[in-house]
């Protein structure tokens, strides 16, 4: 029988009392945000420092995730703090969460939450998602689930819309033909990301 090549799992406990469980991952660097070189679990214990900065809950976080723009804002902020995106990523890998959202990585390190799939999150929150739109609606919404589930949070931007309207309907002025005025497209678009983030969702 060939060995087990999974990766090596490590628990970090945390000042917050709890363990975080990580994959080993032994050419991994992090900085902080002066450029001084941090070990994991430096680097952890920062950002459990610094993120309740933001949120003091997980209702909070989810309120900032749960729309575009407070949520570019907030990572945004967090990168001028040396939480840059790079590295949310590379915790992400270390708690095998290639498949979960970036909140789910946040939700993690501040809350030792387990995260769940996007694909999960997706499952658990379409029925709130499709209530009150109406079909064409909810069409050009499991577009846009599926290339969330496929790439991620960056998916749900605005600036990613025009790209996704483009994409299923090859022409703005089509996407409007279907799902009517740009500035509804834009408020279904948007409006919809606080059931995917809701509490209903694990």
């Amino acid at each position: 029988k060939a060995p087990c090549e999974c990766p090596k799992k490590v628990k970090i406990k945390l000042s917050d009392g709890k363990e975080r469980e990580i994959q080993h991952m032994v050419s991994v660097s992090f900085w902080s945000a002066d450029g001084k070189p941090l070990s994991l679990q430096e680097f952890l214990e920062e950002m459990l420092g610094e993120l309740p900065a933001f949120f003091k809950d997980e209702d909070e976080l989810r309120k900032i995730w749960s729309k575009p723009d407070t949520r570019k804002a907030f990572l945004e902020k967090i990168a001028e703090l040396g939480f840059n995106r790079d590295q949310l990523e590379t915790v992400q890998k270390m708690i095998a969460a290639e498949e979960s959202d970036l909140f789910d990585v946040l939700s993690y390190v501040s809350f030792a939450k387990k995260p769940i799939t996007r694909e999960k999150r997706v499952d658990e929150a379409r029925s709130a998602i499709y209530k009150g739109l109406d079909e064409k609606q909810q069409d050009f919404l499991e577009f846009v689930l599926s290339k969330y589930i496929d790439y991620g949070v960056d998916e749900l931007s605005e600036e990613k819309l025009p790209k996704l309207l483009n994409l299923k309907y090859q022409a703005i002025a089509d996407a409007e033909k279907e799902l009517g005025s740009v500035d509804l497209i834009r408020s279904v678009f948007i409006g919809f990301q606080k059931f995917l983030y809701g509490k209903q969702v694990a």
